[in-house]
């Protein structure tokens, strides 16, 4: 399949649940049309998540994940959270930057511009200077107006019932 002839900027933000479900499932059926996607986590590298254990199983589908497998919650965030996050976003600019790749997922990224890891400013340039083809797609609560404004598509996931309220844990294969 050819490249894509316009690629949107698609932010999936809010306090609900399926920000980064949603991503995958773009990419699922991206791979399954021939295009070709990478996804970068911010903040979720050394987490034991369901979907790292079939991304190499599918064609035209890359993964990397950057973190040291712990929450990141505290302001400032520490030395090694920045420095992953801007790893994690220098792989970001030259994947987007090449055009080799239809679809770029930042899955996360905007957690990172609230926590301080990555400017905001950086991630506009980055959409700003995007190829036309490549569809970007940023994930994470606390979307920056910023970036809503820069985007061509925002859904906002918004809680309303969780069972995580009720004392659930985490399931794997649902929540992880």
């Amino acid at each position: 399949m050819s490249k894509l002839e316009k690629g949107f900027v698609q932010v999936y933000t809010g306090n609900g649940k399926g920000k980064t479900s949603a991503a995958f499932g773009l990419a699922l059926r991206a791979v399954g049309r021939g295009l070709k996607v990478f996804i970068i986590q911010f903040i979720k590298g050394g987490f034991d998540y369901g979907e790292l254990y079939v991304v190499d199983k599918l064609p035209n589908l890359t993964l990397k994940a950057f973190g040291r497998g712990k929450f990141v919650t505290e302001k400032p965030a520490s030395r090694e959270d920045v420095k992953l996050a801007e790893e994690a976003f220098a792989l970001a600019q030259k994947v987007v930057k090449s055009g080799e790749y239809d679809i770029v997922i930042l899955d996360e990224i905007n957690v990172a511009i609230e926590l301080e890891l990555i400017k905001t400013e950086k991630v506009l340039k980055l959409i700003k200077n995007k190829p036309k083809h490549v569809e970007l797609v940023l994930t994470g609560r606390y979307a920056p107006k910023e970036i809503v404004e820069a985007a061509d598509l925002v859904t906002e996931m918004q809680e309303v019932k969780h069972p995580f309220n009720s004392g659930y844990e985490a399931r794997k294969g649902i929540e992880h």
